[in-house]
């Protein structure tokens, strides 16, 4: 049973396929009984309780702020649970805290017993005796895997079992700050394309009937009302809508949609009631395709930390041939001190702890940073690319311009307009009421309410008939509009913008210009940016005109309009074909292909959810000036890697001289080893002492 156990506890460390394959070995031997199962089951309980505790106590010494943030933009409110390669890290972790206290205990009173740790040694490093296989027979190169292997039998041939656990728990302390900042943190934000209603309702021989969403097929009707996401793409049959698609199209104002039109999947119906005969649905809707295209995508970055691999296997063979003269010239001791001086090796833990210290401090600043790689390719930036609808404009309308007739007021015209939207949510009412409330206009009592849904609604206002919507509703309800109303309307229309029409009784009164409204803070924003010397572009779906229109407005000199998703994506792949390095910031659907294209992405808080789950970076509170926050932090924490990586490196010297000019040992080296490993950690997480003291 002890052997079970320790083959069992093994296959816990190195992953549940193992785990998985020897259970089912030993069920095929048999002759299991109640109390090997037992025994198996304590083993889970105890993993359990060992990811529970690394999870409670350990993980928030990381940083319990990103944390909350990724719950915040979950719709569950809570984070999956974590994965394969995390569980791991945390088994390491522990069983390398334990195996050091024994150590330390055993070093102490009774050195014999050190022999005890020489199992959970081989246990810590069987993985890297792997990679150094790899290395010699399969790639033919010397790499620090190679080097690493050498140490540990090297050491362990020379009885320095103390040494060698303190070695494995920094190794494993290092493990577990990589699993920290790797890119999976992604993964931890529900996808969007996962993202579908649990049931819809659809007419089966002229009754609503409710199914589950996944059994909604190409040919059935399904029905969708006010407030509520149309699940598949599709043609109305039945009703008119105004529908919101800006997270797919990119268009700033809703559409009026009739019998007859299409309709795509992970669209809002702001107002209105339709039924539409599904075309596609599931994985063949417009939103899902983007999903594939953003699998598809292949995403090349670099690191600090990929560099200073490199740099240490390159150091490997020079290194193990001094080991060997040193060897000759001082001794078994100055040889394993040779390879104890690990020139580089620190930044290995330095790289990941500064990129957490950093990702701690922009936490604090509102900022979720997913990928620490992020951070570091942010200081390459050179362009940035802005979405424009949702990114540097709200979802908010404002009333920009009332036209009157008949010497109706503005006041009046807003007064009976406000009175008939009194009771809706959509954004036009919203605008309306705003403008209103601005005026300080007491509002009429509402007699009756009669909605033409989609186009407008008629309401009673003590004796008159007032009706509010669209062009196409005054000509269903046979209002005549004048001809200067027209001409705006169809400027309006070139323009992107909305006119909402306000009839009186039989007569029109007039109409009311709707604009979206820019982002506060986004002229300044832009300004500071282009202040380091930055690009700036606009690329959007929406119209020409209100593209144009606002890249003048906040100084941007570069702009596309009607772009398409993908097209988004083919004008980053330009820009970086021509030496740029690309931060897209943008908020919809339809900029996710961008967003996985550039080689920096941003969204902002309340995106849609495909733009949250690809972006690397989020703004949590939804403000542009955080850009120029985040990229004062990433220059920040440039120069502070510069800095490590210098204290990485001259210990590693010192070291080298001391051998072969002083005849230091392993133990020395392993002074200077942990010395400069210690002033590393404290320049690691020197800024966020530093953000915190200043913040008191």
């Amino acid at each position: 049973m002890f052997i079970e156990a320790c083959i069992v506890s093994f296959g816990l460390y190195t992953g549940s396929e193992v785990y998985q394959k020897i259970k089912n070995t030993i069920h095929r031997i048999g002759n299991r009984s109640t109390s090997d199962d037992k025994e198996l089951k304590t083993l889970s309980t105890l993993d359990a309780a060992c990811q529970q505790f690394v999870q409670e106590t350990i993980d928030p010494l990381f940083g319990d702020i990103r944390g909350d943030q990724l719950k915040a933009l979950s719709s569950t409110g809570e984070l999956p649970e974590v994965g394969k390669e995390e569980k791991k890290a945390n088994r390491l972790l522990m069983l390398a805290f334990g195996n050091i206290f024994l150590a330390g205990i055993f070093e102490v009173f009774y050195p014999p017993l050190l022999i005890v740790t020489i199992p959970f040694i081989f246990l810590f490093c069987v993985d890297r005796f792997k990679e150094a296989c790899t290395a010699l027979f399969r790639e033919r190169r010397f790499r620090s895997s190679v080097l690493d292997s050498i140490f540990v039998i090297w050491l362990l041939a020379s009885k320095y079992f103390f040494l060698e656990s303190l070695a494995i728990f920094f190794v494993s302390l290092h493990k577990k700050l990589l699993v920290r900042i790797k890119e999976n943190t992604q993964k931890k934000v529900i996808d969007v394309f996962k993202r579908h209603p649990a049931s819809v309702w659809i007419l089966k021989d002229e009754t609503e009937i409710e199914i589950p969403f996944e059994d909604l097929h190409s040919g059935d009707t399904v029905v969708v009302n006010a407030g509520e996401t149309i699940p598949a793409d599709g043609t109305i049959t039945e009703g008119i809508a105004s529908v919101d698609q800006h997270i797919l199209t990119g268009e700033s104002m809703p559409a009026e949609k009739g019998i007859g039109e299409k309709v795509l999947a992970g669209t809002f119906i702001v107002s209105g009631r339709i039924c539409v005969l599904i075309e596609s649905a599931g994985q063949e809707t417009i939103s899902a395709q983007i999903g594939k295209i953003l699998n598809r995508t292949t995403n090349h970055k670099t690191s600090a930390e990929l560099a200073t691999e490199r740099l240490v296997d390159r150091l490997t063979l020079p290194t193990l041939g001094l080991s060997v003269l040193a060897y000759a010239f001082a001794g078994s001791s100055g040889g394993l001190a040779v390879l104890y001086s690990s020139i580089g090796y620190n930044m290995r833990i330095f790289g990941p702890l500064n990129i957490l210290s950093f990702l701690k401090i922009a936490s604090r600043q509102g900022i979720l940073i997913k990928d620490g790689r992020s951070l570091e390719n942010l200081v390459k930036v050179d362009t940035i690319v802005f979405d424009k609808t949702g990114t540097l404009t709200l979802e908010e309308l404002h009333v920009s311009n009332i036209y009157t007739c008949n010497e109706f007021s503005n006041d009046m015209l807003i007064n009976y307009a406000a009175a008939a939207e009194y009771r809706q949510r959509h954004p036009i009412a919203k605008a309306i009421l705003a403008a209103a409330e601005v005026r300080g206009l007491i509002l009429p009592d509402i007699d009756n309410v009669h909605y033409e849904v989609g186009y407008g609604i008629k309401v009673g206002l003590s004796d008159r008939l007032v009706r509010v919507g669209s062009e196409r509703f005054m000509k269903m309800e046979n209002i005549p509009v004048p001809k200067n109303i027209k001409n705006i309307q169809t400027e309006c229309g070139l323009q992107g913008y909305s006119l909402v029409m306000v009839a009186v009784d039989n007569e029109l009164v007039g109409a009311i210009e709707l604009h979206p409204s820019v982002r506060p803070e986004a002229k300044y924003a832009i300004r500071k940016i282009q202040q380091l010397g930055i690009a700036t572009y606009i690329i959007s779906g929406d119209h020409k005109e209100p593209t144009r229109s606002l890249a003048e407005k906040l100084g941007i000199d570069h702009w596309s309009a009607e772009v398409l998703p993908e097209q988004k994506a083919e004008i980053i792949e330009q820009l970086q074909k021509k030496g740029k390095t690309v931060c897209f910031v943008g908020d919809g659907v339809n900029d996710s292909i961008a967003l996985k294209r550039a080689d920096v992405s941003i969204s902002l808080s309340g995106a849609s959810t495909a733009a949250i789950d690809t972006a690397q970076i989020i703004l949590m509170d939804g403000n542009l000036n955080g850009i120029d926050i985040l990229l004062d932090i990433s220059r920040k924490s440039e120069k502070n890697q510069r800095k490590n990586l210098i204290i990485s490196v001259v210990p590693g010297v010192i070291c080298l001289g001391g051998v072969f000019l002083f005849h230091l040992g392993v133990y020395s080296a392993m002074l200077l080893y942990y010395g400069g490993l210690v002033v590393g950690i404290k320049n690691s997480i020197y800024p966020k002492i530093y953000i915190e003291n200043d913040s008191e």
